[in-house]
């Protein structure tokens, strides 16, 4: 069960990383997941686990990763 629990904080993490970047309304739901959970992990990674945490994600450290994950995916995507 506690995996559904990260699905959910890794959407509302990727849709905010989307709505930062302003490329949310191109993402589906599918997309803010992955890019929530991996720029969860590459945040906490970079940053460290500080902050509030919910579902074992320190959620500003999360939300930063997240952001750099979807600028960078961005960049090489809109390159075509």
């Amino acid at each position: 069960m506690g995996w559904i629990w990260s699905l959910i904080v890794g959407a509302i993490i990727g849709a905010i990383a989307g709505s930062i970047t302003k490329k949310g309304e191109s993402m589906g739901w599918i997309a803010n997941i992955i890019a929530g959970l991996i720029g969860s992990a590459v945040g906490q990674a970079l940053f460290g686990s500080w902050g509030p945490s919910l579902a074992g994600m320190a959620l500003i450290p999360s939300i930063l990763g997240a952001v750099i994950l979807v600028a960078v995916v961005s960049f090489f995507i809109g390159k075509k």
